[in-house]
């Protein structure tokens, strides 16, 4: 399916979920062909702050297959989800954004 999907579809990028082990691995990043894969490594569902060596080693690993200028970092979705919305205080928001934040400046500023 990736290979139908990323080879085949004709858009300038994907955005991507990649924040539980449902998700699976980077490896289908392959078929990518010169787009923007946003790859949402930073869950909104709940309030814990991922590791930043753990999603920075993600990063890294995707960009075995796409071009690192050819990859972006976000949460996997919005803050509200889903209807009832999740449970994230304003500041667990806050706090997700910064630490998107700080790994992007570590990842892409010497890139």
């Amino acid at each position: 399916m990736a290979e139908t999907l990323f080879g085949g579809c004709h858009v300038d990028g994907f955005f991507l979920e990649y924040d539980s082990e449902r998700a699976g691995g980077v490896e289908p990043l392959r078929f990518i062909q010169n787009q923007q894969v946003v790859l949402g490594l930073v869950t909104s569902k709940a309030p814990e702050l991922e590791n930043e060596e753990d999603v920075i080693a993600r990063i890294r690993e995707a960009a075995k297959y796409v071009p690192l200028d050819h990859l972006c970092l976000s949460p996997q979705c919005g803050f509200s989800s889903t209807e009832e919305g999740n449970l994230l205080t304003e500041e667990d928001q806050w706090a997700k954004l910064r630490l998107i934040r700080r790994i992007a400046e570590r990842v892409w500023e010497d890139a």
